[in-house]
């Protein structure tokens, strides 16, 4: 496998668990809010209705809400584990999709934060953020470049300054300049 492909390839990442568990939660919530209004409202609706049935041979009489009620809320129920059941699986896949990248690109922003110009992000050319990525990279190298700039500038008049015997307070806070763009920049 050549160098450019493992570089492009996705490693595993860790993706903040409490947000999947927290959306999972919600959305699960919302489902059974939606199974007890749907419950009600048939309930609500069938009042005032009668159904006949069959129980040990015999033919049963009874007002349709308390007939249905109960197979209502066990199909509810079941219906519920199943939707939450799908909801985990179509959430940890989707968030491993959308989350990772941007879990990734997190990562990578706070290392360029910090001073180190030399992070490049990488993401898989189809992820949504990868534009963003390019553009990102682009302006970490402008950036890396001007530092370099400015460090070069740095030395040439801390070298200078001390040919021309300038003042050793100068040529001192040139070399404390130098060291505080060497210290707080990686380039």
């Amino acid at each position: 496998m050549s160098k450019d492909k493992k570089a492009n390839r996705r490693k595993n990442y860790f993706i903040k668990k409490g947000f999947q568990i927290r959306f999972i939660l919600k959305f699960c919530l919302l489902v059974l809010v939606g199974v007890i209004m749907s419950t009600g409202l048939l309930f609500l609706f069938s009042r005032g209705t009668l159904t006949s049935s069959y129980q040990q041979s015999r033919l049963m009489i009874r007002d349709t809400a308390s007939a249905i009620l109960p197979t209502t809320i066990y199909i509810n129920l079941v219906i519920l584990g199943l939707i939450t059941l799908a909801t985990i699986v179509i959430i940890l896949v989707i968030s491993h999709k959308l989350a990772g990248p941007l879990f990734r690109f997190e990562k990578e922003l706070k290392e360029i934060g910090e001073g180190n110009l030399t992070t490049v992000i990488r993401l898989r050319k189809r992820d949504q953020i990868a534009d963003l990525a390019g553009s990102l990279n682009d302006m970490t190298d402008s950036l890396r470049e001007k530092v370099l700039a400015v460090q070069k500038e740095v030395e040439h008049l801390s070298e200078t300054a001390s040919r021309v015997n300038a003042p050793k307070e100068i040529v001192e806070q040139l070399n404390q300049l130098h060291q505080k763009i060497v210290s707080h920049f990686k380039i």
